[in-house]
């Protein structure tokens, strides 16, 4: 290739596409070589490398008209390298890359300076692809411009790969947003990578402070061994149950899958490595309304079975109070007895008062007996791990109707974690049941203005505590070791009490290895606390 005399590259009979080895060849060998080329490689090995280089290469004059094309920018664009030279890089152009972008390349080649970005380019079949590519100046050795540089290559294909990558990110982030089922990512350090909107909403109902972190503490402390299995060898789990305390009244309940994720590692070092990093998956699905309809229907059983408890421990209320009253005459007539026939000595076999006195004394052991024989008998229910807060929390629910009857308002404040009560359920709720429905017996005089029920739960010394507080007139001092005696009440007679209420509690407390007294110092009403040991497992 020669150049007139404008310096304008002219195609002669011998051009092959390529410029002549004799000046442009040796030009452009120096601009890939650097200003300080290789003297020993000849510049047809500069040639030989362009011509055959991967990349789609070009030289341009200063208006943008094109010198030399190498074979893979004929693979890339279509267009032979005789269909090119002497055209204009525009013939590329879709006319659809924004006008912005070539003015900042144009500024940076008159600054002297590279430009690198991305041009919608059309191929010679009129179809579309996008060019990555790079622009330099070319300086002679008085640092002027006298080419421009061009490299491109089709990035088509990992722009749609980035793309549906980023399209199909953006599209699971939509839907794992928009799902109702809690979810949380956690890394290897188990932090929150990824937490999508139902759990941010989780949050705020299961912490007051808002904090991602210190919901996912709680759900994992009940999860216990099975998140620890998670976490230490991706052991999964599903279908784990855990409830909250989310309030004063109610209780929210969640169903929890966990599983392992293993991700490749993405740093460069590691390619032929790839070690693996473990992510953990949560998700937690509220089923709080589920679990409401089926405790609506176990409070109704339940009232069912505890209305046949009050009527059996009634009988059995009655039958002692008979036995209680029948025992003091039946033990009179035996004492009398004794004393009459020491008195008369052999005759008393003969008289007629004594033997009297006999048939009396066997007809009321007689009675006693068959009294004892028709207590209704307590069914022996095997110890289990016993939810206090749960028991409360149904016995709460078992005494509303008479709460709002009463006008009462109860306070109830359970702990956010306590441990189980190894015991007998229905006979700690019976026990519960009692002291509440004492606390708002003590309540229902119309002397009584204030009308508080206050009802918590907690753990104090290797204990669980639980406190039932009344506004009521309270407890004489004198008289708080008293009503835990059988058949002694506090309340008048005429209302048919039989004074079994508190022994009952005490005797159910005590065979849980439990304590409940009567705190002297409250005065303000009355404070039942009872307290019963925990299960260390």
């Amino acid at each position: 290739m020669t150049t007139n005399a404008k310096g304008t590259p002219v195609r002669n009979e011998r051009d092959t596409g390529l410029p002549d080895a004799d000046q442009t060849t040796t030009e452009t060998a120096a601009a890939f070589a650097g200003s300080d080329p290789v003297e020993h490689l000849s510049p047809d090995v500069f040639l030989q490398a362009v011509e055959h280089a991967p990349v789609a290469i070009s030289i341009t004059d200063l208006h943008a008209n094109i010198l030399y094309a190498n074979r893979a920018f004929s693979h890339v664009t279509g267009y032979r390298s005789d269909e090119v030279i002497g055209k204009n890089e525009s013939i590329l152009s879709n006319r659809t890359t924004p006008r912005l972008v070539y003015q900042a390349l144009w500024g940076r080649l008159h600054q002297k300076k590279a430009w690198s970005g991305v041009l919608v380019n059309r191929r010679k079949d009129n179809s579309l692809y996008l060019a990555e590519l790079n622009v330099a100046p070319v300086l002679n050795e008085q640092d002027d411009v006298v080419y421009y540089l061009g490299m491109h290559r089709d990035t088509s294909d990992m722009h749609e790969l980035e793309q549906r990558v980023a399209n199909q990110k953006h599209m699971i982030e939509g839907v794992i947003n928009a799902a109702p089922v809690a979810m949380v990512l956690l890394d290897q350090e188990q932090r929150i990578v990824m937490a999508n909107q139902a759990f941010r909403q989780l949050t705020s109902t299961l912490t007051q402070s808002d904090s991602m972190e210190d919901a996912l503490s709680s759900i994992q402390y009940r999860l216990g061994d099975r998140y620890q299995a998670l976490v230490n060898v991706g052991m999964g789990f599903s279908s784990v149950e855990i409830a909250f305390d989310v309030s004063h009244y109610r209780q929210n309940w969640y169903l929890c899958d966990g599983c392992s994720i293993t991700q490749e590692d993405e740093e460069p070092g590691n390619f032929f490595s790839q070690p693996g990093s473990r992510h953990l998956l949560l998700t937690i699905n509220d089923i709080t309304e589920l679990r409401q309809r089926q405790q609506d229907s176990q409070l109704n059983a339940l009232k069912a079975l505890m209305a046949e408890e009050e009527l059996l421990e009634g009988m059995r209320e009655t039958f002692n109070g008979a036995i209680h009253r029948l025992q003091g005459p039946v033990n009179l007539i035996g004492a009398a007895l004794k004393m009459l026939q020491r008195r008369l000595g052999e005759q008393a076999q003969q008289d007629p008062v004594v033997l009297a006195m006999q048939e009396a004394q066997n007809a009321g052991l007689e009675a006693l007996d068959s009294l004892s024989a028709s207590i209704p008998v307590t069914m022996e229910e095997a110890k289990m791990p016993v939810n206090m807060n749960q028991l409360l929390r149904e016995v709460i629910n078992l005494s509303i109707s008479d709460l709002l009857a009463q006008g009462i308002v109860v306070d109830w404040k359970p702990a956010l974690h306590l441990p189980w009560v190894m015991g007998s359920e229905a006979r700690l709720r019976s026990a519960l049941k009692q002291l509440v429905a004492n606390a708002i017996e003590a309540m229902s005089s119309r002397t009584i203005s204030r009308r508080e029920l206050f009802i918590a739960s907690s753990v104090e010394k290797q204990v669980v505590r639980i406190e039932i507080t009344d506004s009521g007139p309270g407890i004489p001092g004198e008289l708080i070791f008293k009503v835990f005696e059988p058949f002694f009440s506090t309340k008048p007679p005429h209302k048919g009490c039989r004074g079994m209420g508190l022994p009952m509690v005490h005797e159910i407390v005590s065979e849980h290895a439990g304590t409940v007294y009567i705190d002297s110092g409250y005065r303000q009403g009355c404070r039942m606390i009872v307290e019963l040991p925990y299960s260390a497992g």
